[in-house]
């Protein structure tokens, strides 16, 4: 398990006085509101004020006072300690946690392992097949029987993941 979860993209400098423009990668954007501290490029920064416009996050960080600074993070990502994580509700879970887990079904056993997970409005799932071809589906209810991150099994129903997946070509 990952110590940290990425939870955003600098898109560029805000302004003239260090601001970053921040693409959230998470569900909850509110998330933001009450952030301390964020992680870029493994070194931790305390985070001074916090800006939640539509779907964008404008955050100031201690130290960076101007734009040249500001620059100087664009198209880093944001971490946060998986400690400060916001608690997730029943049946969600962080990406970093569902990549590497096997895909298994009760008729097929082990079909291949999640190699990543495209964020949308519903989530769609990439699995590396056994047989080395690319298994695309949404992450659905009625698809996933269940998730055990510990054991890193992502168990699925066959004859739905018939109905709703796809090979890449």
């Amino acid at each position: 398990m990952q110590d940290t979860l990425k939870i955003g993209l600098v898109l560029k400098p805000q302004g003239i006085k260090g601001q970053l423009k921040v693409q959230p990668l998470t569900d909850d954007i509110n998330r933001y509101k009450n952030l301390k501290e964020i992680i870029i490029d493994q070194k931790v920064h305390k985070v001074t004020g916090t800006i939640i416009s539509g779907q964008t996050v404008f955050i100031d960080l201690f130290g960076v006072n101007d734009r040249d600074t500001a620059e100087t993070f664009r198209g880093k990502f944001l971490h946060v300690k998986r400690e400060d994580a916001i608690a997730l509700e029943e049946g969600r879970y962080f990406v970093v946690d569902l990549i590497g887990c096997d895909v298994i079904t009760k008729e097929q056993g082990v079909i291949g392992k999640i190699i990543d997970i495209f964020s949308s409005r519903t989530d769609v799932i990439t699995v590396k097949c056994s047989d080395g071809r690319i298994l695309r589906f949404p992450f659905l209810k009625d698809l996933v029987e269940k998730v055990d991150i510990e054991k890193k099994q992502f168990i699925v129903l066959d004859k739905r993941l018939s109905e709703v997946s796809c090979y890449e070509n």
